[in-house]
């Protein structure tokens, strides 16, 4: 199934009409109660939709209110060749040619492009700011300290049910859906903030923005074929970029448990996959642009494009000099 909110309430794609209809006008149960629901109780509603033919429209604007917002990192090779992109943009010469001479010789990653121990023990994530998601459609503010904004295409998972410390087996139970997630990033702030700042470089680089797809789409549609989803990315048109689930380090089961282990995850909350193997601007070596669309894809869960708007320049050191921070 496949659901989204419209001007006339919750509306779900109804494959024998080919057609949207309204569910749930406005007032009725919203859609993560609807996502909450039996596959069973959700084809009931469907078909009462479909008796008293209630046409809706094509959904738009974010789907549900986010309660939270959790940013993993499933696929290892995502971050070894981000962590190479990193040096390449951002590092002095002596580190490029370090790492590029001891891959060279011996063959292996540079330990230090490497993710960090507990990625190999446990799904690794870092709150993020629900607040700032911004829906299909809506124009991207080119944050005023990023030099170099960056996407990630990723896949939301979103929970309906409330749990707390299940199983991963039991923990899927819990997923209601599913969107599309573009993490926006500046990657200069995220470099400096890596070397020098106090919470490493999570913090401004990744909390200014994210964008979700209007449309969610039901665990029946996705988890059978969870190993092999493909998606792209296209800017002004264009095919950028193109990957797959393949070869996660971690199950959504395990996603899921992890962040309820020793808490409890609510309805609203929302799990991001981490971005996937080489859909992103740092793995490329090439950035949008002020003026550039960015579209993403996610084969057989849907489509997330934002422009971007012209940038803002501000120079944090000479501005934190003359106190604009400190007032």
């Amino acid at each position: 199934m496949r659901y989204g909110l419209s001007g006339a309430g919750v509306v779900a794609w109804d494959e024998a009409t080919q057609q949207w209809l309204c569910v749930a006008p406005h007032g009725g149960a919203p859609l993560l109660e609807i996502l909450a629901l039996t596959s069973d109780q959700q084809l009931a509603l469907l078909e009462h939709a479909r008796r008293r033919q209630a046409t809706g429209v094509a959904p738009s604007g974010l789907p549900f209110p986010l309660q939270s917002l959790r940013a993993y990192a499933l696929w290892e090779s995502h971050m070894v060749n981000g962590a190479k992109g990193m040096v390449r943009r951002f590092a002095p010469p002596l580190l490029r040619h370090i790492a590029k001479g001891y891959e060279l010789v011996t063959g292996q990653v540079f330990p230090a492009l490497k993710p960090r121990a507990n990625f190999y023990r446990y799904p690794q994530f870092y709150m993020s700011n629900h607040r700032s998601v911004i829906p299909d459609g809506a124009a991207l503010s080119w944050p005023a300290f990023a030099g170099v904004l960056d996407f990630e295409l990723e896949i939301g998972v979103v929970i309906a049910r409330e749990t707390r410390n299940p199983s991963p087996e039991r923990a899927v139970d819990a997923i209601g859906g599913f969107v599309v997630m573009n993490d926006w990033s500046a990657r200069d702030m995220q470099w400096d903030d890596t070397r020098k700042g106090t919470f490493g470089g999570l913090v401004k680089a990744k909390t200014f923005a994210g964008a979700m797809s209007a449309i969610v789409v039901t665990p029946d549609e996705v988890l059978p074929r969870w190993g092999d989803i493909r998606g792209r990315v296209r800017v002004n048109g264009d095919v950028w970029c193109e990957g797959s689930t393949a070869n996660s380090m971690y199950g959504l089961g395990d996603m899921v448990a992890y962040a309820a282990w020793g808490e409890s995850l609510r309805a609203g909350d929302v799990l991001s996959t981490g971005t996937l193997p080489g859909c992103c601007g740092l793995e490329l070596g090439r950035f949008p642009q002020a003026g550039d669309a960015v579209r993403l894809e996610i084969d057989g869960i849907g489509t997330l494009t934002n422009t971007i708007e012209k940038k803002h320049q501000l120079n944090m050191e000479t501005d934190l000099h003359r106190g604009t921070f400190c007032r």
